[in-house]
């Protein structure tokens, strides 16, 4: 369960305060995969962060009652100057999984070669996803917060990362930012839309969809 309780979230642009997220009070249901939809600079990663604890509310709280992923696309969590597998070592000791099956997951995941054991910084953008992606899915969360990141890779990459997710939500929930609607439609069962700060929750993401891409029309 995630609630949120008088959200708000502003940040100072040009010397104004700029609302991102406006007095959010909603709960989000146990079990779903819900598509974050909105426009670009609608605040999407900003919510996705939020929820993670990675960024603090201006005003209000958000209430969980189970394990959270960061958000995997960002790939904050991981260090520039420490191998792929020395990151995925680390991340398993913070959450407190096995370090070797860990590694060993990811390795296997990523498919990266010899690459693996090379500084992260050195890796491409769709390696470092690639290595995000496959470390959240090496730990079992409650909830996945997954931004941009299913559409990395060959066809080949993309079926194994829907199914290895699909695998893991089966049994928790997640959340999703993608402006693939292909995506949405094949991952999430619901959604959400986020527009001018203003949040609203639909159980069909067709509908979901239909309402995002009316307002991107307006705009």
């Amino acid at each position: 369960m995630i609630r949120f309780e008088n959200l708000s979230k502003s940040f100072r642009v040009m010397n104004r305060a700029k609302v991102v997220i406006d007095d959010l009070t909603l709960t989000l249901p146990t079990g779903k995969s819900l598509g974050l939809l909105g426009r670009n600079g609608a605040g999407k990663t900003t919510l996705l962060r939020m929820i993670s604890g990675a960024l603090e509310p201006t005003r209000g709280r958000i209430v969980t009652d189970g394990s959270i992923s960061w958000p995997v696309g960002l790939r904050a969590a991981f260090h520039r100057d420490m191998t792929g597998a020395q990151n995925v070592r680390f991340v398993a000791r913070i959450y407190g999984v096995d370090t070797d099956e860990l590694v060993e997951f990811v390795r296997h995941f990523s498919d990266l070669g010899d690459q693996f054991h090379m500084p992260f910084k050195t890796y491409s953008s769709g390696m470092r996803s690639r290595i995000s992606f496959g470390t959240a899915m090496g730990i079992r969360f409650d909830t996945y917060l997954v931004d941009e990141v299913t559409a990395v890779g060959d066809a080949s990459f993309r079926k194994k990362s829907k199914a290895v997710f699909l695998d893991r939500v089966a049994n928790a929930s997640a959340i999703m930012v993608s402006h693939r609607m292909n995506d949405i439609r094949s991952f999430c069962d619901a959604g959400i839309v986020l527009n001018d700060g203003k949040v609203a929750y639909f159980d069909d993401v067709n509908e979901a969809i239909a309402v995002h891409e009316a307002q991107m029309t307006l705009r």
